[in-house]
């Protein structure tokens, strides 16, 4: 089985929970022998042609155009790092082609492809609704557009059963793809524009995530509390969603030992300071529980739109040198913070999953989730707390400060639990997703004798 795979993230292109999801994820579906052509938001016109678990760290790479792959074979890099930057996926990328340009390749692409004879109406509509929506000045519409328009040749010149797109900034690809090829299309839900705005959101997001999921042959959702966000939102059909939960792996190489940077206990939140993360809650729960227990430090490692008015809130409560803010951590800092905190705490407002506290706990820290996120659905060794009630939670840290010993024995079991969440599961049930949704295709396809 082989799969055209689009994502906006994957290590080390990565921003968020998505990129260690769907590293995990490729890993272990390559163990089971299904080979993946993974597309990323690259400067370059590549594609990465993946055929076994060490090509998630390799990343081997196709240039579309042959005489630039020539070239690129015969250039001999001296690390990963520098061959990765030759491709453009040293960071996230920049828009390398004019708004106008796209618009008017929109166009022709709505006229010839999209709305041809053989398109019928409800899918004219629902492309409409997608190429509606895809415009707009901003740099990460202006990229999800010039991914799109490569979709196009790589769904006409590569060979492949299914294609399997993740959240709403490839959507776009998988529709075109699904068109052009004929192959059913799977889409994975990680969040949704609810989940991420805390609120209404961008309309624009709202009616692609709709047309990519109503074009779907088969939606994945991530958690039950996401399954029935999709079914109560965007009204899609409950035969077409299937729940897999994400897991977390480490590294056969991690180091675990601790190695403290402060001598208090230290309280650590990871994530992206964005409204979904719910940072404000933390920074209240940081203010109570260090009028208790000044000893205690607070970590804030991540960046995101709440940034500076965080930043203002901690100065006006005078936290000092108690609230600490990090900013962007790559893979090696986000390990070493872990290694040297005792306590987590994500107060998500609205978590359709949440990798980072799988990752907390398998570093064997005490955890504190909101009970509004898919992941409370797959832990039992994790504290679980509305995210308003910051009351709750700052008892619950002081609590933990004051009995260490029974801190440190419900990190030890959330760890061994984490531990036991593997991705091979994981990845055998899509793979019955891939069988099942081909097996449909297929039927469709051979008429009935």
């Amino acid at each position: 089985m082989k799969i055209l795979m689009f994502t906006w993230e994957f290590p080390p292109l990565i921003s968020g929970g998505l990129g260690m999801a769907c590293y995990g994820m490729v890993k272990a579906l390559l163990a089971l022998g299904i080979k993946i052509d993974l597309v990323l938001p690259t400067k370059e016109a590549v594609y990465f042609p993946l055929r076994q678990e060490s090509d998630v760290d390799t990343l081997p790479a196709v240039f579309m155009d042959a005489s630039m792959h020539r070239k690129y074979l015969n250039i001999s890099f001296s690390s990963l790092q520098e061959r990765l930057e030759y491709i453009g996926i040293s960071g996230r990328p920049e828009s390398y082609i004019q708004l106008d340009e796209i618009r008017d390749y929109l166009k022709e692409v709505k006229k010839e492809t999209w709305q041809s004879v053989t398109t019928v109406k409800e899918e004219q509509e629902l492309f409409a609704d997608m190429t509606a929506h895809l415009i707009g000045d901003e740099d990460l519409i202006k990229k999800v557009q010039e991914y799109t328009l490569r979709a196009e040749r790589f769904a006409r010149e590569l060979d492949y059963n299914l294609i399997h797109a993740h959240d709403w900034l490839t959507y776009p690809s998988g529709m075109l793809a699904k068109k052009i090829s004929g192959r059913p299309l799977v889409v994975h839900i990680h969040a949704t524009e609810f989940d991420r705005a805390g609120g209404p959101g961008d309309e624009r997001v709202h009616k692609i995530e709709h047309s990519g999921m109503m074009y779907a042959d088969k939606v994945i959702a991530v958690s039950k509390y996401t399954a029935q966000m999709i079914m109560s939102r965007y009204r899609i059909d409950t035969a077409k969603i299937k729940i897999v939960h994400n897991a977390f792996t480490l590294s056969e190489d991690i180091v675990l030992t601790k190695k403290r940077i402060f001598k208090g206990p230290t309280v650590l939140f990871l994530g992206r300071l964005t409204l979904q993360k719910g940072p404000d809650y933390y920074l209240e729960v940081a203010e109570k529980v260090i009028q208790a227990h000044p000893e205690a430090r607070f970590i804030m490692a991540g960046t995101g739109d709440m940034s500076r008015k965080l930043l203002r809130r901690s100065a006006s409560l005078k936290l000092k040198n108690k609230f600490l803010f990090t900013g962007f951590l790559n893979r090696n800092q986000v390990e070493d913070v872990l290694r040297a905190s005792d306590i987590y705490m994500l107060p998500s407002v609205s978590e359709p999953f949440g990798i980072s506290p799988l990752e907390a706990m398998a570093f064997g820290l005490t955890s504190i989730i909101s009970k509004q996120s898919g992941v409370s659905e797959v832990v039992n060794h994790a504290f679980k707390i509305d995210f308003w009630d910051v009351d709750l939670m700052a008892e619950t840290i002081n609590h933990l400060i004051e009995q260490p010993e029974e801190c440190r024995r419900i990190g030890f079991e959330g760890m061994q639990e984490v531990n036991a969440i593997r991705w091979h599961e994981a990845a055998e049930k899509i793979r019955l997703v891939y069988s099942v949704t081909l097996s449909e295709f297929i039927k469709k396809e051979i008429p009935e004798r």
